[in-house]
C-alpha cells in the first residue's frame, strides 16, 4: 500500500511537471521570438544609422523628435530628410518593441524566470539613454563624442538583447565553457574598440583630411592596424575549435560566418580606401558587416557549445525517481 501511494505521488507529479514545462515554454517562447525581431531591428537600425551618417543627413531634421515639426515633413522630403526621418522612425519602433517586453515580463513575472523582468529594466532604462544620445547629436550639432557614444550604446543594446535571448535557453545547457567564451571576448572588445576608432574617423573627416592633404593620418592608420589583432584572434579561435574537434563540430556555423565576416570586412575597408571614401554602398556594407561580427561573437559568447533538450533531461531525471 505504501508503494503504490509513493509510485501515486510520483506520477502526479510527473504529470505536474509535462504541464509546468509547457506551460512556461509558452511563455518563454514568445520572449524567444520578440527578442529574436529585436536583434534583427537593432542590426537594421545601425546599419540606418551609418547610412545617415554616411549621407551627411544627420542634420537633415533640425529638430527633435519631430521633423520639421511634424511626425512626417512631406513638404521637405528627400533622400537625406527620408533618411534620417526613417532612422528615428526605427529607433521609436526598437523602443517599442523593449518597452512592450518590459511590459510582458511584469505581467507573466510569476510565470518566467526572476532576472528577466529585471533584465528588461535595464535593457529599458539603455533605451532611454540611446534616446538621449540620439537627441543631443541634433542638439550639438554631430559632435564626435555624441555620435560615437550613439554608436557604442546601439551596440551595448544589441550584445544586451542577444545575451537575454541566449540567457533564456540557459535549461537546455550544461555548465558552460568559461575559458572559451574569454577567448571569445577579446575579438568582441577589439571590434567594439575599431568601432568607436571607425566612427572618430568619419565623424571628424580625419579620413578625408589624410587621404585628400596627407594630415591627421593618426586616427586612419590606428583603426588600419587594429585588424591584425582582431584578425589574429578570430584565427586563434578557429584553430582552437578544430583542436576541440567538438567545439568546431556544435558551432561550424558561427564560425565560418565569422571567417567570412572578417574577410569581406577588410575587402570593404580596403575598397572604402580605393575609392577615397566616395561609394557609400561601401562603407555601409562596412558598418553592417560590423554589426554582424559582434552579434555572432556575442551570441557564441552566452551559447554553450553543447546543448541538450531541457524537457527530455528533466523528464528523464523524474523517470528515474519513479523506478522505485
Amino acid at each position: 500500500m505504501v508503494f503504490e501511494s509513493k509510485l501515486l505521488c510520483k506520477i502526479i507529479g510527473f504529470i505536474n511537471l509535462i504541464n509546468n514545462q509547457l506551460y512556461k515554454s509558452k511563455y518563454l517562447t514568445i520572449f524567444k521570438r520578440l527578442g529574436s525581431h529585436s536583434v534583427l531591428a537593432l542590426i537594421a537600425l545601425i546599419v540606418i544609422g551609418g547610412a545617415t551618417r554616411v549621407m551627411e543627413a544627420g542634420l537633415a531634421c533640425p529638430d527633435w523628435p519631430l521633423c520639421y515639426g511634424s511626425f512626417l515633413p512631406f513638404n521637405h522630403m528627400n533622400l537625406r530628410v527620408f533618411l534620417e526621418w526613417f532612422h528615428r522612425l526605427d529607433a521609436f519602433l526598437v523602443g517599442m518593441l523593449i518597452l512592450f517586453k518590459f511590459t510582458l515580463s511584469i505581467i507573466w513575472k510569476n510565470e518566467i524566470p526572476n532576472w528577466l523582468p529585471k533584465t528588461y529594466s535595464l535593457l529599458l532604462f539603455l533605451v532611454i539613454v540611446q534616446g538621449s544620445f540620439g537627441a543631443l547629436t541634433v542638439i550639438n550639432l554631430l559632435d564626435s563624442y555624441t555620435v560615437t557614444g550613439h554608436l557604442l550604446m546601439a551596440f551595448l543594446l544589441l550584445i544586451t538583447t542577444i545575451a537575454i535571448n541566449q540567457n533564456l535557453e540557459k535549461d537546455d545547457m550544461e555548465k558552460p565553457l568559461i575559458w572559451w567564451r574569454l577567448l571569445l571576448i577579446v575579438p568582441l572588445l577589439l571590434t567594439l574598440i575599431q568601432s568607436f576608432i571607425g566612427v572618430r574617423l568619419s565623424s571628424t573627416w580625419s579620413a578625408h583630411i589624410c587621404l585628400s592633404f596627407n594630415k591627421q593620418c593618426l586616427i586612419l592608420n590606428t583603426h588600419k592596424l587594429f585588424a591584425f589583432p582582431i584578425a589574429f584572434a578570430i584565427l586563434l579561435i578557429i584553430a582552437t575549435a578544430i583542436y576541440k574537434r567538438s567545439l568546431l563540430n556544435e558551432n561550424w556555423k558561427y564560425l565560418s560566418a565569422l571567417i567570412f565576416l572578417l574577410f569581406s570586412q577588410i575587402a570593404l575597408g580596403v575598397l572604402s580606401l580605393k575609392t577615397n571614401l566616395n561609394e557609400p554602398i561601401f562603407i555601409i556594407g562596412h558598418q553592417l558587416n560590423s554589426s554582424l561580427f559582434i552579434a555572432i561573437l556575442t551570441t557564441l559568447i552566452f551559447r554553450n557549445p553543447f546543448i541538450k533538450k531541457r524537457l527530455n533531461h528533466s523528464l528523464n531525471s523524474e523517470m528515474v525517481g519513479i523506478n522505485l
